[in-house]
């Protein structure tokens, strides 16, 4: 599967959905989720996503969204992922 997303509408609203690395059961941890959930919001707030839908699972991610402010939705997903998951190391 790719890696990178392609968004061809910049104004239109996505399903994405990505998955922890082998499948590990990440997120069934409050300490790994409360960081998932305010990566997310701080994306809300500071990053221009809107958030319509979002799922978390204990091994994958889903949400449905949309860039509010013109920012490249793969630049902000790619935020997003980074951002969280280097977050996530350090609480190991």
């Amino acid at each position: 599967m790719s890696r990178n997303y392609k968004f061809y509408n910049p104004e239109g609203v996505y399903f994405v959905s990505f998955a922890v690395v082998e499948w590990l059961d990440v997120f069934t941890r409050n300490e790994y989720k409360d960081i998932l959930l305010d990566s997310l919001a701080f994306c809300q707030q500071k990053k221009g996503m809107e958030l319509f839908v979002w799922c978390i699972m204990t091994n994958h991610v889903y949400l449905i969204f949309r860039s509010i402010q013109g920012q490249k939705l793969e630049l902000l997903l790619g935020d997003f992922k980074r951002f969280t998951s280097n977050e996530i190391i350090k609480c190991q």
